[in-house]
């Protein structure tokens, strides 16, 4: 996961850290950087993620939930995410978030996570993508 301070050079040498140590299972997740913005928890960089696409062959994951810090947000994030042709999504979600031990603000409801489901198939299908 991405510090929330993190630069997108350092992300990508603590992978490669990892990797030079023997361990192959390396994904990045992106989870949002701090910003002068208050709104929000933090900034979710999708021009960073473009960046990452660029520069590394590692598998890329998102975290809209954490990067928004409020549950309406999640799922156009997740579109958003999806169209960009990243290889998985960390969404959050619970029967009742209102008595989630952490992070109630930002999961979605069963319901609502299975509407989105249904929201981001053409979405992932536009860009080639089939969600598994």
């Amino acid at each position: 996961k991405r510090g929330f301070g993190t630069t997108l050079q350092e992300f990508v040498q603590a992978a490669e850290f990892v990797l030079s140590g023997g361990n192959e299972n390396v994904v990045l997740c992106e989870r949002g950087i701090r910003t002068f913005e208050t709104g929000t928890r933090f900034t979710l960089d999708l021009c960073g993620v473009a960046w990452l696409q660029e520069h590394t062959n590692l598998p890329i994951i998102l975290d809209p939930s954490h990067a928004m810090g409020y549950a309406y947000g999640v799922p156009r994030l997740s579109k958003a995410c999806v169209a960009m042709g990243i290889d998985g999504l960390l969404i959050e979600s619970h029967p009742n978030p209102k008595v989630a031990k952490s992070d109630a603000a930002q999961q979605l409801n069963f319901e609502e996570f299975e509407n989105l489901l249904k929201e981001l198939r053409p979405v992932a299908q536009s860009v080639g993508y089939q969600m598994i």
